[in-house]
């Protein structure tokens, strides 16, 4: 990025409070990045690892765990900060939260949860998602907050009637910090359509749903229920007493510091990439992986393999999202640890990680006949309500770790690849994609089977390993500049100014191994089915 400051720097942006923290509660790590005043620096991280519970056939996470997570990743930047340069965390210039996208949080009159949080990666929602798919002429998909309320609507469930407020995780912590019922664009854009026009919920379905949820428990209109939509840069909100307090107990962290509107995991991985601008794309893998493309016109067809979301800025994005990303890729590599523990070679995550997929490069360009299924859950893009890791191998397969790595990592982008297809066909025009995750971390690997997935260059920036985090950080930074220039003029100028890319572009032989690759996994579907049904 930008010429690193000297210590004494660092230290002043530090006692001024001239920093700004981003959070973001992933799906396996809640994890807390503070940038200085220049906010491609970053001066401290912290994290905490947390998981998501199956509670009677849905997926969540326990108000309770979102809170002692939060505080404990707080508490881990905290020392950081103390660690690296010597001062205690009192104040900051302004906060950011983010959050992963969808899911399902309703509460009554006085606040209490209604249900347990129903997150992204629950599939129960198909027979509503399709019905407000029809009425509404655009894709819902079964992850997006309002094919939730349709399908408890729909399901005549109990909590109903004494709903009063929905929001996503990032809007529920933002509230409790804030007080305020908000959300930023792109996180909204995953609970309800935006008009491209007004940039706020869409008029026309929101009267259609109203229509729809008519005599069936919901009071009053579905708008009041949902949080108010604002865009990057607009004021949020500021952390109030009991806000400080929750964030850390120690008492330490002073109140009134402003935070931006609370965005969604897709929304700042796209600041965290630079890719804002029409023409523009990202993928972010983790727990989940999928791809951002900023659109320079609509498409001509509603199609089940894309979202129609929004930048935090609100300007429009294709979504290609996948449930499944490298969940079922680091268990194999948790596997691998363990055998080298018994070995009596202790490897850590890092260095695991490198050894294995540096191994994957000697790797047939087909992965040889192997090929791996990383579905843990349901897949809508390959029509798969349910899942079943699975590695499948032909009769004549080579079966070296080689060509097993290289069919792990080739697994994590295969169903992205199969939904970014609907784009390639729509004829949308992208200049550049970037990437970033934990899986990128290792240099030139992962990077280089995304570009044969895409069959486009792929570019990855030092702080791709940050992520989400860091990218809310810099929203949180866009917030307490004052800028009155446009968030894509702002990274621009700001914050990737100077900024270090590498860039891979794809390799003839990887691009036809994995088209084959890719061949053999749409076929061997069948067998991902097969799986579900029996077991």
């Amino acid at each position: 990025m930008n010429a690193a400051p000297d210590t004494s720097t660092i230290a002043g942006w530090i006692r001024d409070g001239r920093t700004s923290l981003g959070i973001e509660l992933g799906s396996t790590r809640i994890k807390a990045c503070l940038v200085g005043d220049d906010p491609s620096v970053v001066v401290a991280v912290g994290e905490h690892e947390w998981e998501n519970q199956l509670v009677d056939g849905l997926w969540t996470y326990s108000l309770e765990d979102v809170w002692s997570g939060l505080q404990a990743a707080f508490a881990d930047l905290s020392a950081d900060v103390t660690r690296r340069h010597g001062l205690p965390l009192e104040t900051i210039g302004a906060i950011g939260v983010s959050a992963m996208m969808h899911g399902y949080l309703a509460f009554a009159e006085a606040d209490e949860l209604l249900v347990p949080f129903r997150t992204w990666r629950n599939t129960n929602t198909g027979p509503a998602a399709a019905e407000l798919s029809r009425e509404f002429g655009v894709n819902i998909p079964l992850r997006w907050s309002v094919a939730h309320l349709y399908q408890a609507v729909v399901d005549s469930e109990e909590h109903v009637p004494s709903i009063r407020f929905v929001t996503t995780l990032a809007g529920y912590v933002h509230w409790r910090l804030t007080g305020e019922r908000v959300l930023g664009i792109g996180d909204a854009s995953g609970m309800f359509p935006i008009d491209d026009a007004t940039r706020g919920y869409d008029p026309g379905m929101l009267a259609r749903l109203d229509q729809l949820v008519a005599g069936r428990g919901i009071q009053g209109a579905v708008v009041d229920l949902l949080p108010r939509v604002l865009p990057a840069g607009a004021d949020a909100g500021s952390l109030t007493d009991e806000g400080a307090r929750l964030l850390d107990p120690s008492g330490a962290l002073r109140a009134g510091i402003p935070l931006c509107p609370p965005e969604g995991d897709a929304g700042t991985g796209m600041v965290a990439t630079n890719s804002v601008a029409p023409r523009a794309g990202n993928v972010s893998a983790g727990t989940s992986i999928f791809a951002m493309v900023v659109l320079e016109r609509p498409l001509q067809n509603a199609h089940d393999e894309l979202d129609l979301v929004t930048t935090p800025a609100g300007d429009p994005v294709a979504m290609v999202h996948c449930n499944n990303g490298a969940s079922e890729l680091a268990a194999w590599v948790s596997l691998f640890r363990r055998f080298a523990d018994a070995a009596g070679a202790e490897l850590d995550a890092d260095a695991a990680y490198r050894a294995l997929f540096t191994e994957a490069l000697e790797g047939e360009a087909d992965a040889g006949g192997v090929f791996a299924y990383n579905q843990l859950s349901g897949e809508p893009i390959a029509g798969l309500d349910a899942g079943r890791p699975l590695v499948v191998r032909t009769d004549d397969s080579r079966f070296t770790l080689a060509n097993f790595m290289r069919a792990q990592l080739y697994g994590v982008f295969a169903t992205l690849s199969l939904g970014m297809t609907v784009l390639d066909d729509e004829g949308v025009a992208l200049d550049r994609m970037f990437a970033h995750g934990g899986i990128f971390r290792t240099a030139g690997v992962a990077q280089r089977f995304l570009a044969a997935a895409l069959g486009a260059p792929v570019s990855v920036a030092d702080t791709a390993s940050e992520g989400g985090a860091w990218g809310v950080a810099v929203l949180a930074a866009y917030r307490g500049s004052g800028e009155t220039t446009t968030l894509p003029e702002y990274l621009r100028d700001h914050v990737f100014r100077g900024a270090s890319l590498h860039v891979i572009e794809p390799y003839p032989d990887d691009v036809a191994g994995f088209a084959a690759y890719l061949d053999r996994y749409r076929a061997g579907l069948a067998i991902e089915r097969a799986a579900t049904e029996a077991l």
